[in-house]
């Protein structure tokens, strides 16, 4: 590609606003062609400013739009299975929000469309790949100098949950960042999950059990443990340490800004993801964007959007019954076997 890849934003609330802000602002070699948004004042109000975007209320005629390259879905996960299938059938290459999809028949039925077209179109957006603190720690695992990772250990903590925010919602929404986190930092599936419920918090909303405690099993005998917190009242924080063979390494403590005055210290805690992990997005859609002009898909599969929705509904079961749930996966594709997908193109 000699120009600007042009790119259609599939959805305009707060994650779909961000990307076009993103696409137009931060990253180069792109531009925002076509936007579609059931609210098209909604839509119109994210690009503007921006020249020469076309707005749609349906998502396939924003695929349909003159220049339109390639597709960044942002809209709510139920749309997602439908976007998908459009752009495949369309030849778009895709970067989609997770969930991929939600529930796991319609994310297998989304696996095995790009399968039967024989390479990939899709990368799927779990942004903490491209997170640096992320990518140390990966470095780090895979280099072996620790030995063995045993188990991980992770914090995901929200200053509130929305209002439509259940307690099933806990995991398959806020802990299925962990869940491929897990896969991609120990390079291994997890195979049961068991989900403890403290007493929740006087500052969740009725009815809502949260906190909760997350323990995954992995094919290799690694522990992972998540702590979801949605309500913790102070601030947005994401810690992961690894305790391997021969030592232990954390993120996530130090990404943030100490100020001193007046005779004290405060550390600031980030409100948002978009502003603890501003910079992966960043990252996320740059490379994204890079691969795509170059004929590449790289990042997570729709395998991996796949399983982390298996292993999210393994973990809504473990939560409702109290039991440990197993985790039981389709075949997977020769497409997204490490064969399989080296040297993806788009040609």
């Amino acid at each position: 590609m000699s120009g600007l890849l042009g790119v259609a934003v599939l959805g305009a609330g707060h994650m779909g606003a961000d990307h076009i802000r993103r696409l137009d602002r931060v990253v180069s070699g792109a531009r925002v062609a076509a936007v579609a948004d059931p609210d098209a004042e909604r839509a119109r109000e994210a690009v503007a400013g921006i020249d020469g975007v076309v707005v749609r209320t349906d998502a396939e005629a924003a695929l349909d739009a003159p220049g339109v390259e390639a597709v960044l879905i942002a809209s709510p996960g139920e749309a997602h299975e439908e976007a998908l299938l459009a752009a495949f059938a369309r030849g778009l290459p895709v970067l989609c929000e997770k969930p991929m999809v939600p529930d796991p028949a319609g994310a297998l039925r989304v696996v095995e469309a790009e399968a039967r077209l024989g390479r990939r179109l899709a990368q799927i957006g779990f942004m903490r790949r491209y997170d640096a603190e992320y990518r140390r720690l990966k470095s780090l695992l895979d280099g072996g100098r620790l030995g063995r990772p045993l188990m991980l250990h992770c914090v995901h903590r929200n200053v509130s949950s929305p209002p439509h925010f259940t307690s099933a919602m806990l995991v398959n929404s806020s802990v299925s960042h962990e869940i491929d986190a897990a896969r991609w930092l120990l390079g291994e599936e997890l195979t049961a999950v068991t989900v403890l419920r403290p007493r929740p918090s006087s500052g969740a909303p009725e009815g809502l059990l949260d906190p909760q405690f997350v323990l995954f099993e992995t094919e290799r005998g690694a522990l992972v443990d998540v702590e979801v917190f949605v309500n913790c009242g102070f601030g947005y924080e994401v810690r992961c340490e690894a305790v391997c063979e021969a030592g232990s390494a954390r993120i996530g403590e130090a990404h943030t800004m100490v100020v001193t005055a007046a005779g004290g210290a405060r550390e600031e805690v980030p409100q948002d993801y978009l502003v603890r992990f501003a910079d992966a997005y960043d990252r996320e859609v740059q490379e994204w964007v890079d691969a795509t002009r170059q004929g590449r898909v790289t990042g997570a599969s729709t395998w991996d959007g796949y399983a982390a929705s298996v292993v999210a509904e393994a973990g809504v079961r473990a939560l409702e019954t109290g039991a440990r749930t197993a985790i039981v996966t389709a075949p997977r594709p020769a497409l997204h076997t490490p064969d399989g997908n080296r040297g993806t193109t788009n040609t």
